[in-house]
């Protein structure tokens, strides 16, 4: 008897150290911060340095004259990022990375070969949680031109879903003209100094995400001249909270009215 009443207390108090040990179910709002959390650590706090391009032809010449490159783009801890822009570099200028040999200059008497450059720079601007901004910078004087032309194209990734943002990704679908009514009506005073009616101005693609609203960028002479540079018109973002879609606005402070 004593034998088997020492035999049921040892599996019971086994049982009951079992059951101790057991992983209990976690609440299912601490499982809700968890999710959040892993989220938030998911997005990586981007790391960028500007690095020069390596390029099989630095300056390339044919009969006529030669083209200097000089192109830099950026290094980050994001490799799909920096293959992106390395893409569209070597897209826009082939011939840089072409192994073709460069042709002989005309030297003849009379001919006056020309020397041209093109530049192209990559430049981390800043990220705002899973939104990060790039500018491309580019230049290219062609010789004998009475000064050179240059561009700065904005561009917008969205590092949760790893791709690049356009226009049309963030705006509510069908209020494109009511974004554009409202960025006229927000710099309608410049507009108007420079006779841009509201039927000329179209929505540029280029654009980034400014301190006080979505910043669009126009090229060259396309709403103002040469000396006064490429036009920035800023859109509010309070006046964008029903137009561009909740995911892609940055998060606003709520202020009390009096």
């Amino acid at each position: 008897m004593n034998q088997q009443w020492l035999w049921a207390v040892s599996v019971s108090f086994a049982a009951l150290v079992m059951t101790g040990c057991q992983e209990r179910a976690a609440p299912q709002a601490e499982q809700a911060v968890t999710t959040k959390q892993e989220k938030a650590e998911s997005i990586a706090l981007i790391q960028a340095k500007v690095v020069p391009v390596k390029l099989s032809k630095p300056e390339a010449c044919d009969a006529d004259g030669c083209m200097q490159y000089d192109i830099q783009t950026v290094k980050t801890n994001l490799n799909w990022i920096d293959d992106y822009f390395i893409e569209r570099i070597k897209k826009a200028d082939p011939i840089a990375f072409s192994t073709a040999p460069n042709q002989k200059i005309n030297t003849a008497e009379g001919a006056n070969p020309n020397l041209s450059q093109s530049s192209t720079y990559v430049r981390f601007i800043g990220q705002q949680y899973d939104r990060a901004t790039f500018a491309i910078q580019t230049y290219n004087y062609s010789s004998g031109a009475a000064h050179g032309m240059y561009h700065q194209e904005f561009v917008n990734f969205d590092l949760k879903n790893q791709k690049r943002l356009a226009l049309q990704d963030i705006v509510v679908k069908g209020a494109e003209q009511q974004v554009l009514d409202a960025l006229y009506d927000s710099n309608s005073l410049w507009l108007d100094q420079h006779s841009i009616e509201r039927e000329k101005l179209k929505l540029s693609d280029n654009f980034y995400y400014g301190a006080n609203g979505i910043v669009f960028v126009y090229p060259l002479y396309e709403l103002a001249s040469y000396a006064e540079g490429m036009t920035e018109l800023t859109l509010p973002y309070v006046a964008l909270t029903k137009l561009i879609k909740a995911e892609y606005l940055p998060s606003l402070p709520h202020y009390s009215t009096p």
